[in-house]
């Protein structure tokens, strides 16, 4: 066997096995998400309970990674039909879409801080540390999913995606879909388990 039909099958293998791997670590965080939100469920029997709203910012949050969503899905349909100017122009706009998902996070957190609903410390609650503990979590699964994103752009400029080379552009498309997933069903679950 050849050293060039060796590095072809590597290639090959390696390409097989991207989206399993991929698929498993996203698992692992379903996982761990479950986690935190079944001890949320036990928490919330407790005598010192604290229910409260949302704060407005995570409700504009929320529409704006849906956006971010739409816009990285046309990104991928310009890419299948070599649009790539069409293509990295939605990927631009889903990058900035999740740009403002986070400030819009970081205003929330400020919204429940100003109504006296702390993470730690004296003024804390056992409600209000879970969620902006397990929303903050989530905000940095969001950061891996922004850099993941100035991979793809990166490589959508060098021009290494094309309809016939597409995996790289899936894989961060999956991962950004996924944790956008799980902040809409986190926040719907805030919004109606008090």
């Amino acid at each position: 066997m050849s050293e060039v039909q060796v590095d072809k099958e590597l290639k090959e293998a390696k390409r097989k096995s991207a989206k399993p791997m991929l698929w498993v670590s996203l698992i692992s965080m379903v996982m761990f998400f479950a986690g935190l939100t079944s001890a949320y469920i036990v928490s919330a029997k407790r005598e010192d309970w604290v229910s409260f709203d949302l704060p407005q910012a995570f409700y504009i949050s929320t529409a704006l990674i849906v956006l971010s969503s739409i816009t990285l899905f046309i990104s991928q349909s310009f890419l299948k039909k070599d649009d790539l100017k069409k293509s990295m122009m939605f990927l631009l706009a889903a990058l900035g879409l999740g740009l403002a998902f986070v400030w819009y996070q970081y205003v929330g957190f400020k919204e429940l801080e100003s109504l006296g609903l702390y993470f730690t410390g004296p003024k804390s609650t056992v409600s209000t540390s879970f969620v902006i503990g397990i929303t903050f979590i989530h905000v940095l699964h969001l950061l891996a999913g922004v850099l993941v994103l100035f991979v793809v752009i990166y490589n959508h400029f060098k021009k290494k995606y094309s309809s016939a080379n597409m995996l790289g552009f899936e894989l961060g498309a999956i991962f950004w879909h996924f944790v956008d997933l799980v902040w809409i069903l986190l926040f719907l679950f805030f919004k109606f388990y008090k």
